[in-house]
């Protein structure tokens, strides 16, 4: 499970005008997110969509009016130049939601203390707009459709590295018997980074499993931001924790 906590008896600064009662708009962000996942037809809850063929209809319908079709918004379609905001909500299967929403849990409630709630909400959907579109962009002829946070949480990736450079990160990898390691986060975040360049310089076709130039894209639009919006202000040191599972966005 992905946990975080501040030092004990010490506080992160909050955002002036903020008022207490913790992440409230990454906890929305998540209860949107898993409701909407639980009322589509992808969940499989709702007897109204049927069963076989008729609930894969449902669930690709469901996923060509909701989500990304980069030869339909590249066309410049009216309709389609909503699909990149209302993707961020959709999500292609269980564990696509669960991974998503464990690292916005963990990356995001502390990116919004600093950031405060509005801020970090526009920065959330901006950046996952943008995010999504750049990745239409780069593949312009392709007819799958993308959906899912992803974007929009490696832009919360971003922005929390460059905000909590030296917070602790507690990792467990597959590879190394899965022995919970702590490590600085600009190392975890950066070697995320790394995998998520090579995973997308080896993906082939027009259409991916995995939105690699999206989660590299929002991660450079979360860094960026943060790092010209905060120069100037005092980077948080606070040897926050979080633990980091194997999911990612």
């Amino acid at each position: 499970m992905l946990t975080w906590r501040d030092a004990p008896g010490r506080k992160a600064p909050r955002r002036r005008g903020d008022a207490r009662g913790g992440p409230v708009v990454t906890y929305g962000l998540i209860g949107l997110c898993c409701l909407v996942f639980l009322m589509s037809p992808v969940s499989g809850l709702d007897p109204a969509y049927g069963t076989g063929d008729n609930l894969l209809a449902a669930q690709s319908a469901y996923f060509e009016h909701w989500g990304v079709v980069p030869t339909e918004l590249m066309s410049g379609a009216a309709a389609a130049l909503l699909t990149p905001l209302t993707a961020l909500f959709i999500h292609a299967n269980w564990l696509h939601l669960l991974g998503n929403m464990l690292f916005l849990y963990v990356f995001g409630a502390m990116a919004e203390e600093r950031m405060g709630r509005l801020h970090f909400a526009v920065f959330y959907l901006v950046s996952g707009y943008l995010a999504l579109t750049a990745y239409a962009l780069t593949h312009s002829g392709s007819d799958q459709t993308l959906v899912g946070a992803s974007g929009a949480i490696s832009a919360v990736l971003g922005a929390f590295l460059s905000l909590f450079p030296r917070a602790r990160v507690t990792s467990i990898f597959p590879f190394l018997l899965f022995l919970p390691l702590r490590f600085p986060a600009w190392i975890v975040l950066v070697f995320w980074f790394v995998l998520q360049w090579l995973a997308a310089g080896q993906q082939s076709g027009t259409g991916p499993g995995v939105a690699y130039t999206a989660h590299l894209v929002g991660f450079v639009i979360g860094f960026g931001y943060a790092a010209v919006r905060y120069w100037r202000t005092t980077r948080v040191n606070l040897p926050a924790t979080a633990t980091e599972g194997e999911s990612k966005p």
